[in-house]
């Protein structure tokens, strides 16, 4: 059975980052699920384009319903990725219909998770978002890895500063991903660090400071 794995990244993968991740699973079978963007049948059909040939894709949509068997469509296949979006109204569907637990079997049976965006701090105790309007706040998640998490470290102005901030007032130490970075958790260490882009990074964040983590380079 392969470890449980989490691949983590802050923002929409490219295409090395996208390879990368893809072949991380133990199979080419992936799950994929956008509760967080609404389930735009546009943006599903470009991803069934995208992955045409590198991984066998199917969709789930929880509207007008989810699929009555809901745990055996996730445990048909070899990963999971989920998009970016509103993190609290995916979590709050989620939660709903049973799916955040599906998910935590699935993880630890060997199922990767993936995801960017609310696909990425979806799996931490706590994340930044901006689900509930265009000022960051904090978020309870599932709990998945330990601590809290913040996605387009570099991509939007306002993350690195108030992620700081929030660490600094008490919210859990965590980790912080710029766009084009991966964090690559094995149980729920954080074992490597990747990025598709020179110069993009990953950072743990605690009250007293940002320390820069080692990633590696994706040719």
């Amino acid at each position: 059975m392969p470890d449980p794995t989490i691949v983590a990244m802050g923002g929409i993968p490219d295409e090395t980052l996208l390879d990368h991740v893809l072949g991380l699973a133990s199979g080419k079978r992936l799950l994929y699920v956008p509760t967080a963007a609404m389930e735009d049948p546009a943006r599903t059909v470009w991803w069934y384009e995208r992955l045409h040939g590198r991984a066998e894709m199917t969709h789930l949509h929880f509207f007008p319903w989810p699929p009555s068997r809901l745990r055996e469509l996730v445990f048909d296949h070899d990963a999971i990725l989920i998009t970016g979006g509103n993190t609290a109204n995916a979590l709050a569907v989620w939660r709903t219909h049973g799916f955040d637990q599906i998910l935590r079997e699935a993880w630890q049976q060997g199922i990767l998770l993936t995801g960017w965006s609310a696909g990425m701090i979806c799996w931490f105790e706590h994340g930044v978002t901006d689900s509930f309007g265009p000022e960051l706040a904090p978020i309870e998640c599932l709990g998945f890895l330990p601590g809290s998490a913040c996605p387009h470290y570099d991509g939007e102005e306002r993350r690195r500063p108030v992620y700081k901030q929030l660490v600094a007032g008490g919210l859990a130490s965590g980790v912080a991903a710029d766009d084009d970075v991966a964090l690559h958790f094995t149980g729920t260490e954080l074992c490597e660090v990747v990025t598709s882009r020179e110069g993009a990074a990953a950072y743990r964040v605690t009250p007293d400071g940002e320390t820069e983590l080692d990633a590696r380079l994706l040719q």
